[in-house]
């Protein structure tokens, strides 16, 4: 007789790396071959509800049920050639069903992944060779780790200028990988700022937000990208305040956002 698990679990946690007490990079392994997705698309995991739950997680008011599958979509931060592993930047939510559950599965542990990934947050849009700036808040850099390290392999001429936001150093995940990928690739610009410097005294970055940052002009001086939709796309993603005061910077310049079927300058994928 099979169990709920039997039949919704088709995966195995490879991979975890803790950023810190709050956020983790997860690798998942699919039972079946992985399925094909474009950088920037979204896949659905899932924990039954009778999985246990980090100990710093708030009480559920009502408890999930115990054959309940508690699923949500996360952005793909791996390669798309990468076919082995699925990988995701989440942050733990401890108000939330899934991530209290998802941080608590062991190495090794089973998990349900989605069939297929989704999402129209992808470079279809853009033309070919056009620069891109690329801005995010928190695990929202997720969709542009899986740009990035897809297309900076055969990419050579293409700008590419990465914003990262967050509140302290140890909160920007991928840190490392991005500062040396800028280092060996010259066309790639990563900035990234802290808004909470009183409190983290040894970064040596820009600190404030990243709306800020792009107001004085930032992206021009240090990746050499001019916030002009006729030069480059604008990819926003996280914050949904963050989203909506760097639209309002962008659009005095000209920049539209997508509409429909109708490609705009700004492609915007929100978090919450």
């Amino acid at each position: 007789m099979s169990t709920p698990e039997s039949t919704s679990y088709n995966a195995v946690l490879m991979g975890r790396e803790e950023i810190n007490a709050q956020l983790q990079i997860m690798r998942v392994q699919p039972d079946a071959p992985l399925f094909d997705f474009k950088p920037g698309q979204f896949a659905v995991l899932g924990l039954l509800g009778r999985e246990a739950r980090v100990p710093e997680a708030d009480d559920e008011e009502p408890p999930a049920g115990p054959d309940k599958l508690i699923k949500r979509a996360y952005s793909i931060a791996s390669s798309s050639v990468e076919k082995h592993y699925v990988e995701f930047y989440v942050t733990l939510i401890t108000s939330g069903q899934l991530t209290p559950r998802l941080f608590a599965v062991p190495y090794g542990g089973r998990l349900f992944l989605g069939p297929k990934a989704s999402g129209m947050f992808t470079l279809d849009r853009v033309a070919p060779g056009k620069a891109l700036i690329l801005i995010a808040t928190g695990t929202g850099l997720a969709p542009y780790m899986s740009m990035l390290r897809t297309m900076l392999v055969s990419d050579t001429s293409r700008r590419f200028v990465i914003l990262h936001g967050a509140r302290y150093s140890w909160d920007l995940g991928y840190r490392g990988e991005l500062e040396s990928l800028a280092r060996i690739r010259p066309n790639l610009t990563y900035i990234p700022s802290i808004t909470r410097p009183d409190e983290d005294p040894h970064f040596r970055g820009h600190t404030g937000r990243i709306q800020a940052l792009l107001e004085k002009g930032i992206v021009d001086l240090l990746g050499g990208v001019p916030l002009d939709p006729a030069q480059a796309d604008v990819f926003l993603c996280g914050n949904p305040d963050m989203i909506w005061t760097v639209k309002e910077i962008l659009a005095p310049r000209g920049f539209t956002s997508d509409h429909g079927r109708q490609a705009g300058t700004i492609h915007v994928e929100e978090y919450w």
